[in-house]
């Protein structure tokens, strides 16, 4: 346990944004799962449900959560899979 003040509070916001962080990554693979779910079962709503997880992975670069390469990875992965599904 710390005992300077400074780093008490240095424990309580890495506390907070490790919560926030945490949040961010989970809505992002959410919408993922859903995603994939969407385009595997091949449901009316894909490109709505692709259009959402695209954006909430690129909220998560813009928070830091991801890094631009991973997200870039992580959507063209998602489009990959959105363009190369059975008619």
């Amino acid at each position: 346990m710390a005992n300077i003040k400074s780093a008490k509070k240095r424990i309580k916001v890495i506390e907070k944004k490790t919560l926030r962080n945490k949040m961010v990554k989970s809505r992002a693979k959410t919408a993922i799962k859903k995603a994939i779910n969407a385009i595997s079962v091949g449901t009316d709503s894909v490109d709505a449900v692709f259009r959402s997880a695209i954006s909430e992975i690129d909220k998560a670069v813009s928070k830091g959560v991801y890094h631009r390469n991973t997200a870039a990875r992580k959507k063209s992965r998602l489009a990959k899979l959105l363009n190369n599904k059975p008619a």
